[in-house]
């Protein structure tokens, strides 16, 4: 069970960033308010974007790429270090004025997300290993002959 949802938390993750990469790439003036900053960089600055955009969706491959590949420690890992990011974009948006619901509810939850997940992956037991069931001996309790 628990195998299942840390598979199904970091797919999900995963995703839900690659996509908010995707968006950052090919509908940047449409998904950057959806961020909770007060403002955003207009011109040749909006250019920031891209960057950020390319950040999400690697952000989004890197834990596929270590699902797929069996690295389920090393995935561990990553997931939980990289809470810093969320954590990071909410300072950053509360530090400059915005939205404060955005910087916790998005941001503050998917670090939450980011850390349970980064959590249940190195603890969970490895695949096809179940509790130990005692023996049950079939033989006679009387040894002498």
């Amino acid at each position: 069970m628990r195998r299942h949802l840390a598979t199904g938390l970091t797919v999900l993750l995963a995703l839900g960033i690659g996509y908010v990469g995707i968006s950052y790439l090919f509908f940047p003036a449409a998904t950057a308010p959806q961020f909770g900053m007060a403002v955003w960089p207009e011109g040749d600055a909006a250019s920031f974007l891209a960057t950020k955009g390319a950040r999400d969706l690697a952000s989004g491959l890197v834990p596929l790429a270590l699902l797929l590949t069996g690295q389920r420690r090393a995935l561990g890992w990553v997931l939980t270090l990289w809470a810093v990011v969320p954590l990071a974009d909410a300072v950053l948006i509360l530090s400059t004025g915005g939205s404060v619901v955005t910087a916790l509810a998005v941001h503050g939850l998917t670090a939450l997300a980011l850390v349970v997940t980064g959590v249940l992956l190195p603890t969970e037991k490895p695949a096809g290993t179940r509790d130990p069931i005692p023996a049950v001996s079939l033989q006679s309790s009387s040894s002498s002959r």
